[in-house]
């Protein structure tokens, strides 16, 4: 016998409790026979339900969010909703006063309409509203998006290297612990066991036993060879600079390619929440503003590859020339570097082996349900530990945030401080440092020292996420360009400043962002004396560009 087909369902979420069930008690006289009304009283609740329903195979057809709720905004939670139902239609309930964060939500959520409260009669401001949308999304093809499948083991750093490839990525997965029975079933139906984690499937039901990176961009969908030979421009990176260059690029009439050895957006691409960024008054994740950036640059042209790691540049005539990893080569009129820099690596005892099993570089996103109602330790004084302290502590335990400094005032913007002096699960340890990590087959201890006093403890922790400042990636760059005793890219002025005499081989003085090969520039974290800040890397990678243009009328 047939199992009778689920209704689908329309979820409220508001944490008036009153309210709530007001909106529940409406939605209910209307729309009760042919869907289901299910009520949450916050962000989190409701979460946790269409998490529920999506195990379950559940269809969502309208999400309706107050706006102001502690700990969750309505616009925060629709922005997570849209993950698990991309389909559902958006409404957000709203005061009159927060119209305008309403407007603002139509970009960030792609909401469908806002409604203001109080709507009564329903009849009039209610009913004729989700009428319009239920119509909508019963014309629409609402089915579930194909998911690529990731089964591994909670513990294992390639396991985590995976996931975060395909999240930051912007591929849709879902991960199965090789433990549990439906990642035994699905290790059993690719014909395979435990001893060759990770396993991939992919949306076709092709089974891929611990791929490469390339192998695994090829294989969900990514471009990984470019089109061409010949570029304009070639951007090495796909930071905030990389993708300012690549935008401007293409749209100023350059055939421009950006390589990327790992995901788009750097280190700026994996904030949880970037709120300095100039025209975004509630702030922005770094994920969003990388995937808005990586669509613009698409639509003006620009080609992009990602998991080439560039290896070598060199000067062919009027050509630079840029060799990969695996051999092949590409030539262009003109070079942008945006390369960036990666978190530099604790040099404590025994932590080097437990990285991606409990010890991370950057704020590895893809843990933070792992981490819920755990203790977590951040490592890090800068903006990047704060906004990742920030983000933990919505559902961990207790966030405990590690300085080696006296405070955070002289690393941290202001208005981050206040905000991490207001959460109450948030402590902050200064004149501290990680001098030893300790355990199995997952981190398991830290001996800490307070270099105050000099003494030493050890304390359990199995979540340890690391923010200690920036190297640049230019190891591959030695010989070939101009860096200062860092490694950071001299360019401009800084060039004919720090470098020898001999370092500048024309006649002319270089441009601002130029290097010491003629043609290739650099733009963004991986300059030296660059600020470090993600409203400057775009602006000089927009700026480079300009530059090109000026080289390409004198090369």
């Amino acid at each position: 016998m047939t199992a009778p087909v689920a209704r689908p369902s329309i979820l409220t979420v508001d944490d008036d409790p009153g309210v709530s069930r007001s909106v529940a008690r409406d939605l209910r006289r209307r729309y009760g026979e042919e869907y289901r009304i299910v009520r949450a009283e916050s962000g989190a609740q409701a979460l946790q339900a269409l998490r529920e329903m999506t195990l379950r195979g559940d269809q969502v057809a309208v999400l309706l969010a107050d706006h102001r709720m502690p700990e969750m905004t309505g616009i925060e939670f629709l922005e997570q909703a849209m993950d698990l139902y991309p389909f559902a239609r958006r409404v957000l309930l709203t005061a009159y006063a927060d119209t305008d964060a309403a407007i603002e939500a139509i970009n960030v959520v792609d909401l469908d309409h806002y409604l203001l409260k109080p709507w009564d009669p329903p009849e009039e401001k209610l009913y004729p509203v989700l009428d319009d949308l239920l119509r909508a999304w019963r014309a629409s093809d609402h089915r579930p998006v194909p998911e690529t499948k990731v089964v591994g083991h909670r513990w294992s750093a390639r396991s985590w290297a995976v996931r975060d490839f395909l999240a930051r990525n912007q591929v849709s997965y879902r991960w199965f612990f090789s433990e549990d029975p439906e990642g035994a079933r699905l290790l059993a139906a690719a014909g395979t066991d435990d001893s060759a984690l990770p396993v991939v499937i992919t949306v076709e039901g092709d089974a891929l036993l611990n791929p490469s990176d390339v192998e695994l961009a090829t294989r969900v969908g990514l471009d990984t060879v470019p089109v061409g030979e010949f570029y304009d421009l070639i951007v090495i990176g796909a930071g905030p600079a990389g993708l300012g260059a690549a935008v401007y690029g293409a749209s100023e009439g350059l055939s421009t390619i950006m390589v990327e050895r790992t995901a788009a957006g750097g280190q700026a691409g994996q904030s949880s929440r970037i709120e300095n960024y100039l025209g975004f008054p509630d702030g922005v994740s770094g994920s969003q503003l990388t995937d808005r950036a990586r669509r613009q640059a698409a639509r003006f042209g620009a080609e992009f590859v990602t998991a080439q790691d560039v290896v070598s540049l060199q000067a062919n005539g009027s050509a630079r020339t840029v060799l990969f990893a695996d051999g092949t080569r590409l030539d262009a009129h003109a070079v942008i570097l945006a390369t960036g820099v990666s978190y530099r690596y604790l040099s404590a005892p025994g932590l080097d082996e437990l990285t991606g099993r409990g010890v991370y570089y950057g704020s590895a996103t893809t843990e933070a349900g792992n981490c819920a109602g755990q203790d977590v330790f951040v490592v890090g004084g800068a903006n990047s530990a704060g906004q990742a302290a920030m983000f933990f502590a919505r559902n961990s335990r207790s966030v405990t945030m590690l300085v080696r400094g006296p405070s955070l005032e002289a690393s941290m913007s202001h208005y981050l401080i206040q905000q991490i002096e207001a959460v109450p699960n948030i402590s902050v340890r200064p004149c501290t440092e990680v001098v030893a990590g300790s355990g199995d087959d997952h981190l398991e201890t830290l001996t800490l020292r307070d270099n105050a006093s000099g003494t030493t403890e050890v304390i359990p922790a199995h979540w340890l996420f690391v923010f200690i400042g920036a190297a640049p990636r230019t190891d591959w760059l030695a010989g070939v360009v101009q860096r200062d005793e860092h490694g950071f890219v001299l360019a401009g002025p800084d060039l004919l400043a720090a470098a020898p005499e001999n370092a500048w081989p024309r006649d002319r003085p270089p441009y601002h962002l130029e290097t010491s090969l003629p043609g290739v520039f650099v733009a963004g974290d991986a300059r030296s004396q660059s600020p470090k800040r993600v409203a400057s890397a775009v602006g000089e990678g927009s700026m480079a560009v300009m530059l090109v243009h000026r080289y390409l009328e004198n090369p």
